[in-house]
């Protein structure tokens, strides 16, 4: 085998930038889809679950009750809509119009200053459990609160308990969402982008000329991933601009730890990419072992959405040999902990590994022969 020559591989580069300015798809998937992206899932995807649809059903209609119904209807999560009987609020919910429904019996002030304990129901739609966590813990600070409205019951407590919230104080989705959303569009345009790069050659009938050169297989690789990083180092830079700017997520880490968590992670999916491309030979192929392979995966479990912690033990193992996984790691921590290269290392360890291995797979399995 002959020594890496440079001037080779940035030969393979010049072609492949050709390539990209000729192809408007290339370099539009690559600069505009990350901004698209970005901006429309930073908006749309939110975790704080508001304007919950609450039909009420007071049979008391007394002072009380609707002190107990101001408090749900100032509470800002909460769109309380009258029902007339117990019957039409669990109708409203069957019926999907509203998640919850509020049903204040008779007597419920009676029993109060009575002291034989008020009850009043709250009935929630558990088809939908992605909501009915935060509604619970919504329904238990209005208890609270209401205890003291209605009841006067603002007894000093024995201790005092007093919860914080570390790293992301007001617990803002974006805060929590738009670092990850790095990872996902990093994984996606280095992934495609690259997995159509050398099947393209070979269904273009390319490649037989680019073998007859005295190119090295290696310097094939790295002159066609070149580009590609490239354009997704300007398209970290966008989302990264994005994040601050119009998100105001906050950065409290290293960028130069961010950066290189970046260039390693882009690396890796270049690699994976060019691995499939080598593979497949074949761009509609490709393109569906990238989606599969790449993407579903980044979005699924690598804890973008769904905590790897609560996932079953087999996927808690199984995330281990998702690049992705780890790179979130080192974007939310970077973003919001301000953690260190040294609190890093695990992540950036198992990073480099993967790159490492994806590299000197698709290295091998490049094979100089024309024969599939």
């Amino acid at each position: 085998m002959n020594s890496f020559v440079w001037s080779r591989a940035a030969a393979i580069s010049r072609k492949e930038v050709y390539h990209i300015l000729r192809d408007p798809f290339t370099l539009g998937a690559a600069l505009g889809l990350p901004v698209f992206m970005v901006i429309m899932f930073g908006v749309a995807i939110e975790f704080n679950v508001k304007n919950v649809g609450l039909a009420v059903s007071d049979s008391d209609r007394t002072q009380s009750s609707r002190r107990l119904l101001d408090t749900f209807a100032s509470s800002g999560y909460f769109q309380v809509l009258p029902a007339l009987s117990p019957g039409e609020a669990m109708t409203e919910v069957s019926s999907a119009r509203t998640r919850a429904a509020l049903i204040i019996p008779p007597r419920f002030e009676q029993d109060l200053f009575a002291g034989r304990g008020a009850e009043a129901q709250v009935l929630l739609d558990g088809s939908d459990n992605s909501t009915v966590g935060p509604v619970l813990g919504y329904v238990g600070s209005i208890q609270t609160l209401a205890s003291r409205r209605i009841g006067g019951f603002d007894q000093p407590a024995p201790y005092d308990f007093r919860t914080r919230f570390l790293f992301n104080p007001e617990l803002n989705s974006r805060w929590f969402v738009i670092p990850g959303l790095t990872v996902v569009v990093m994984a996606m345009i280095s992934v495609l982008l690259t997995a159509l790069t050398v099947a393209r050659e070979w269904e273009n009938g390319s490649m037989e000329l680019l073998l007859s050169t005295p190119v090295e297989p290696i310097e094939i690789i790295v002159g066609k991933l070149a580009p590609y990083g490239v354009l997704g180092v300007l398209a970290v830079t966008f989302v990264y601009l994005i994040a601050r700017t119009i998100f105001g997520v906050p950065f409290v880490g290293s960028l130069a730890v961010f950066g290189a968590g970046c260039l390693l992670f882009l690396a890796t999916y270049l690699a994976q990419g060019l691995l499939i491309s080598v593979v497949t030979r074949n761009q509609a192929l490709a393109m569906q072992l990238a989606m599969m392979s790449g993407m579903l995966p980044v979005q699924l479990l690598s804890g973008f959405i769904f905590p790897i912690a609560s996932m079953p033990v087999f996927f808690q193992y199984f995330t281990m040999i998702l690049p992705a996984r780890w790179f979130m790691n080192i974007a939310r921590d970077t973003f919001l902990k301000g953690s260190t290269l040294f609190e890093l290392g695990g992540p950036f360890l198992a990073l480099s590994l993967f790159c490492i291995l994806l590299i000197l797979a698709a290295t091998k399995r490049f094979k100089r022969d024309l024969e599939p």
